[in-house]
């Protein structure tokens, strides 16, 4: 139990970096939130996914976590969010380093993943934008802030109305008090639900024990991909150390390895539910996750292609 709470806060510590940072970044776009940066962040979007994709394949869960603040600041498209969890690689990186792959292996590994990500971020927006005819909502980082309650307005804490919430460049005065206080008031919030969540997480696995999950992949065939990605699905970075075991240990193959880390997406998944005040669209986009990744770990079974 108490190595499960340790666990959980070493996790925990490793995000609030990046927490502060993407908070720090948000709120200077909200504060300096003139046309021509708004226009700039709006066109590179269309471009997103490949940004997102590239910076995913590092490891641990930073990059994730800070998409899904991103994402519910409206700063960032929902391909360009698929993107990101595709392709990050968590704690898989580190692992294969301490097994001493071959340098090269692991490279085609983080590339492949990398341009699974890519492509379907890509073919998401193309969808939405041009087939489905969606319109991306403008920047909106001041309701994500009315809704943490992080003291924006430097006279209430809080907004009148939606129309002043999404009018960013009537505010840009109100941060006089500077971004530092609001962000990091936002960062340590997440930071303490990411504690909770990932303590609970962890002592539940240290319940049911590593037989019970060595168990769902004991089946042959496609089901493995299923099982896979239900487990990569777990918002916390322990399942990307299970997948990438099994993998190393020979119980699985390398195209269900793939299912299940294009679904980890580490603490991501858990901040976007958190921070995004929709849960049927967070729902829809952790269903188009799975679908992305076991489809994508089938198709390489199916293809025989292995690193």
């Amino acid at each position: 139990m108490i190595d499960a709470i340790m666990d959980a806060a070493v996790d925990s510590f490793k995000m609030l970096p990046f927490l502060i940072i993407t908070y720090l970044f948000m709120e200077y776009l909200e504060t300096h939130a003139s046309g021509k940066i708004s226009e700039t962040v709006k066109n590179s979007g269309k471009f997103g996914p490949l940004i997102g994709g590239v910076a995913g394949i590092f490891p641990q869960c930073g990059f994730s976590t800070a998409a899904a603040n991103l994402y519910a600041g409206k700063v960032i498209t929902a391909g360009t969010l698929l993107s990101i969890f595709l392709s990050t690689s968590d704690e898989m990186l580190p692992l294969f380093i301490s097994e001493q792959l071959e340098a090269g292996r692991i490279v085609r590994i983080l590339a492949l993943k990398a341009f699974i990500g890519v492509f379907w971020g890509l073919a998401f927006d193309l969808i939405r934008r041009n087939i489905l005819k969606k319109k991306e909502e403008p920047m909106d980082i001041h309701s994500l802030c009315v809704r943490e309650d992080c003291h924006c307005d430097e006279k209430t804490g809080e907004f009148k109305d939606m129309s002043d919430v999404r009018d960013l460049k009537s505010h840009s005065h109100e941060h006089r008090h500077g971004i530092l206080k609001p962000a990091l008031v936002h960062s340590l919030k997440i930071f303490f639900f990411i504690l909770l969540s990932s303590a609970v997480i962890n002592i539940i696995v240290e319940l049911f024990g590593e037989d019970a999950i060595r168990h769902c992949f004991e089946k042959q065939g496609l089901l493995v991909h299923f099982a896979a990605g239900l487990l990569g699905l777990v918002p916390n970075c322990a399942a990307s150390v299970f997948i990438t075991e099994f993998y190393l240990e020979g119980m699985i193959g390398f195209a269900p390895m793939m299912s299940g880390l294009l679904c980890s997406a580490g603490i991501g998944l858990l901040v976007l539910f958190r921070v995004n005040n929709n849960p049927v669209k967070n729902l829809k986009l952790t269903g188009i996750l799975y679908s992305f990744g076991v489809f994508s770990g089938i198709m390489l079974d199916i293809l025989n292609i292995s690193l």
